[in-house]
């Protein structure tokens, strides 16, 4: 915005008149020094006004706006900011928990690691009072009493735009209400969107008679095509249309493309909703009190249904209904699968998969944000599923070593047959080799100490617990800053390799009950590089069978030659 600005002249003000503009006070409408009435045509301004360099305002009402440079303000039908507002900062979303139990409070620069903490570390009260009341007194701090719009804006067909504080680059077409919000830098938002109590942060887009309300969306994120959210928090690269959420946690490249799909009281990641997703999220006795967690890379086959409270492990493939509140967090890579109402947990299968594959390079590929305030780990084979996979073993060879001569074993409310159950033992100790050599290669071990807690993974973030502990308990000080917050998170993220693989190396000397010399350890390196070959046949294999004559059925129908059926299946896979 031009930093001299100035009153309109009488002459000025006689023009304007004159093509059908009106003002409450003239004299409290301010513009650059470089204004022509041209600028304006069929306008009202009411309240305080800027209107910068170059910008113009038609058929519209303006009530106590700052406008910036080369803006275009067309057919807006209000315009306005009648309320003191911090502009979506400060307004408490109760994701995860409809009753509001793990509310989060939103802020601008909001990321997916702050927010976790205030949702999901309520057992740490102090540290998460502290962090909410961090964004309370940061919300008072922005309150303002004029709305602003930063420069080469465009809002076209709007009816009501109240209190929303729009940034540069921003376009907004067609949108029916959008109230108490902050847009920011180059968001898209479109025909008949609907957003109240909301932050948009930058890249993100908002479209097709979208509804919103008490959501964060974040950078590069589109909601779309009547897209219901409410109490909802969508962070870097999520992708929703025609369903619906409600209190959801939606951690990077959570999508749902379909109708009928209900993502509902939940945490999620990386996650894949099939048509007719759905979730209970209570049982009709305490009310919507219940919560699920589908943690890093979960899909959820066509018409899939869980009942929460449940929890599925990293990388698993739902399909059919499950009821029974499963608990699989240490299987990662299963299959669960529904059976005469039963739950079939297949551990591991998805090792053998080339859709896990394929979903994890086209996460990283897909990446197209440009400021990257939330930080996302995309190794294949990381201390997280590492540490899931040891248990899950541990888990299984206990299983086995109880009764080597059953048929069935019953899991956390899930039902493992045997054969999956041996096949699972040998697929997870493949992963675990592979991933203790991966880390090993990819970091210095001897760069970094290994602090004896286990890692998670925080929206996104791989991290040790200890370092976490070490953030909550940072929080809790008074010199504390929120920006504090995301650097401490970002340091983390710088030392990630070296810090995994000080966890691979402590791991290796538990398994061979000495300290492995560096010679034992390129051995190990090497050994992962053979393994992980032989897990790239196998996904390889899938690949290929998903190419097979069998796969042709319905392509070149209209031929009878094989070579001419083969040639059309080629030509469109």
């Amino acid at each position: 915005m031009e930093a001299k600005m100035r009153t309109l002249s009488c002459e000025e003000r006689a023009s304007l008149e004159a093509r059908g503009c009106m003002a409450e006070d003239w004299s409290r409408v301010l513009v650059s020094e470089d204004f022509a009435v041209e600028q304006l045509r069929h306008v009202r301004l009411e309240g305080d006004i800027r209107i910068g360099s170059r910008s113009r305002i038609i058929d519209s009402t303006v009530i106590n706006y700052h406008i910036g440079n080369d803006c275009l303000i067309d057919s807006v039908l209000r315009m306005e900011c009648r309320h003191t507002t911090s502009f979506g900062e400060g307004v408490e979303v109760a994701a995860v928990n409809e009753n509001g139990g793990r509310s989060a409070t939103i802020y601008r620069e909001l990321t997916a690691q702050t927010a976790y903490l205030m949702t999901m570390m309520r057992n740490r009260g102090k540290a998460v009072e502290r962090l909410l009341g961090m964004v309370r007194e940061r919300a008072a701090e922005h309150r303002s009493e004029v709305g602003r719009v930063e420069d080469d804006v465009r809002i076209l067909g709007v009816r009501f735009l109240r209190e929303v504080h729009i940034e540069s680059g921003a376009r907004i077409e067609g949108a029916s209400l959008l109230e108490n919000g902050t847009i920011g830098r180059n968001v898209r938002v479109g025909i008949d969107v609907r957003a109240e109590n909301f932050i948009f942060d930058d890249n993100s887009r908002i479209d097709g008679a979208a509804s919103i309300e008490r959501c964060f969306v974040g950078e590069n994120s589109t909601i779309a095509n009547g897209f219901t959210a409410i109490d909802t928090l969508f962070f870097a690269n999520c992708h929703c249309e025609n369903g619906e959420a409600a209190s959801v946690f939606a951690g990077p490249f959570t999508v749902s493309h379909h109708k009928s799909s209900l993502l509902i009281a939940g945490i999620f990641s990386f996650f894949n909703a099939g048509s007719g997703t759905n979730q209970s999220n209570h049982l009709f006795k305490s009310g919507a009190v219940h919560q699920a967690v589908h943690q890093r890379g979960t899909k959820f086959g066509s018409s899939a249904y869980v009942m929460a409270p449940s929890i599925e492990g990293a990388f698993t493939v739902v399909l059919g209904r499950h009821t029974r509140h499963h608990d699989t967090q240490d299987m990662p890579y299963s299959y669960l699968i529904e059976s005469d109402g039963e739950t079939l947990l297949m551990p591991g299968l998805s090792l053998k998969s080339y859709g896990t594959v394929r979903d994890i390079q086209k996460w990283k590929a897909r990446d197209k944000r440009i400021v990257k305030r939330d930080i996302i780990n995309f190794e294949e084979f990381n201390p997280f599923i590492t540490g899931k996979m040891l248990r899950g073993v541990d888990a299984l060879n206990r299983m086995y070593e109880t009764d080597p001569e059953a048929k069935e074993y019953v899991y956390n409310r899930t039902t493992i047959r045997m054969p999956m159950l041996t096949r699972g033992i040998k697929m997870y100790n493949s992963a675990i080799a592979a991933s203790l050599g991966v880390m090993l290669r990819e970091g210095n071990y001897r760069a970094a100490e290994y602090d004896g807690t286990e890692w998670i993974d925080v929206a996104g973030q791989y991290i040790s617990l200890g370092r976490v502990e070490k953030i909550l308990e940072h929080i809790t000080t008074p010199e504390c800053r929120l920006e504090d917050v995301d650097r401490l998170f970002r340091e983390a993220a710088e030392s990630y390799d070296d810090m995994a693989a000080a966890y691979a190396y402590n791991i290796l000397a538990e398994m061979m009950c000495h300290a492995p010399g560096d010679e034992e350890v390129q051995g190990v390196v090497a050994a992962a590089d053979r393994i992980i070959e032989r897990m790239r046949e196998a996904t390889d294999a899938d690949r290929l069978r998903d190419e097979s004559f069998d796969m042709m059925v319905g392509y070149g129908y209209d031929f009878r030659d094989e070579a001419e059926r083969t040639s059309d299946f080629r030509a469109t896979r």
